[in-house]
C-alpha cells in the first residue's frame, strides 16, 4: 500500500479526526515502526519494517489513535501516551478497521493462537472466575456467623484468613451481584464496582462480547457522562451533597480548633 491508501483507509476509520500529515520514512528502525508528532499533526512510518501490508496498517491505526486522541481530546500533558483513554480509541479503531476488511486480527486467523486462547480463557480465567465467587459465597457466611457472635468481620479476615478486609468486601460483592465467571475475575471486580444495574449489565455483555477492558470503562464512562447531562438536577444534587459535605467537616475541625484555643486559655 502506498501512502494515499493507507491514509484513506484510516480516514474511512474516523472521518471526524482533522487533517493530518502521513510520511513513510522509507527507513527501517528496531526501536518503533512509527511515531506521532503532535505539533505537526504528523504520523512517521517505518515502512521498510514490515513484511505485509497487514503489519503496516496496524502501526498506521496505532499511530493514528495517538493523533485523534491528542486532537479530538484535549492535548497530551502527560509522559505516558498509552493512556486508557488512547487504548480506548486504539482499540474500537482496530475493531472498526477489522469488521471493514482493512485490517486482519492475526490472533484469530492462526489455529495455535486459537486454540491457546480457548485453554487460557476456560480452564484459568473462567475457573478462577468461579472459584473466587465460590469464596464470595464463603465469606459472606463467614460475615454472617461473625454477626451472630457479635465478632468482627474485618478482623477475621485481616488476621486468620490473611485477605485485605476490602478485597473480601469484593469478593463478597461479585458473588451477590451473580458476575459470570466467564470474563474472568479482574474484569469481575470490574463489573461489580459499577452502581448502576443497567450499566453493569452493559459492561459484562460487552466482555462477552470480547471487548478489552480500557473498552469497557470508556462504555462505563460515556454511560454515566450521558446520563448526567440528561438529568441536569441529579447531577446539580450530587454537587450540592459534596458542597455540604465538605462544610460539615469545615465545621468540625473549627469546632476542634475553636476547642483548643479555648484550651490554650483557659
Amino acid at each position: 500500500m502506498n501512502i494515499e491508501q493507507v491514509k484513506e483507509k484510516l480516514v474511512s476509520l474516523y472521518p471526524q479526526a482533522p487533517d493530518f500529515l502521513l510520511v513513510f520514512t522509507g527507513k527501517m528502525s528496531k526501536k518503533v515502526h512509527g511515531l506521532y508528532k503532535p505539533e505537526e499533526k504528523e504520523i512517521l512510518i517505518h515502512n521498510k519494517n514490515f513484511t505485509d501490508d497487514n503489519q503496516l496498517i496496524y502501526a498506521a491505526i496505532h499511530e493514528f489513535a495517538h493523533h485523534i486522541n491528542h486532537t479530538m481530546f484535549g492535548p497530551i500533558i502527560t509522559a505516558r501516551s498509552h493512556t486508557s483513554k488512547y487504548q480506548q480509541i486504539f482499540h474500537k479503531l482496530l475493531k472498526k478497521a477489522e469488521e471493514a476488511n482493512i485490517y486482519t486480527n492475526p490472533y484469530k486467523k492462526d489455529k495455535e493462537f486459537e486454540i491457546l486462547i480457548k485453554r487460557i480463557k476456560k480452564n484459568f480465567l473462567q475457573e478462577n472466575g468461579q472459584l473466587m465467587k465460590e469464596l464470595g459465597g464463603l465469606l459472606k457466611e463467614a460475615h454472617l456467623l461473625c454477626i451472630k457472635h457479635d465478632l468482627s468481620f474485618e478482623d477475621f479476615v485481616d488476621r486468620e484468613l490473611n485477605i485485605h478486609r476490602n478485597t473480601a468486601k469484593t469478593i463478597i460483592r461479585v458473588h451477590e451481584m451473580d458476575i459470570t465467571p466467564e470474563i474472568g475475575y479482574e474484569n469481575m471486580k470490574l463489573v461489580s464496582s459499577i452502581k448502576d444495574e443497567e450499566a453493569r449489565k452493559e459492561a459484562e455483555e460487552a466482555f462477552m462480547e470480547g471487548e478489552s477492558p480500557d473498552t469497557v470503562k470508556g462504555i462505563i464512562s460515556d454511560s454515566a457522562k450521558e446520563k448526567e447531562t440528561d438529568d441536569p438536577i441529579t447531577k446539580l444534587q450530587k454537587e450540592k451533597e459534596k458542597i455540604e459535605k465538605t462544610i460539615k467537616n469545615l465545621n468540625e475541625k473549627l469546632d476542634v480548633i475553636e476547642k483548643m484555643i479555648h484550651d490554650i486559655h483557659y
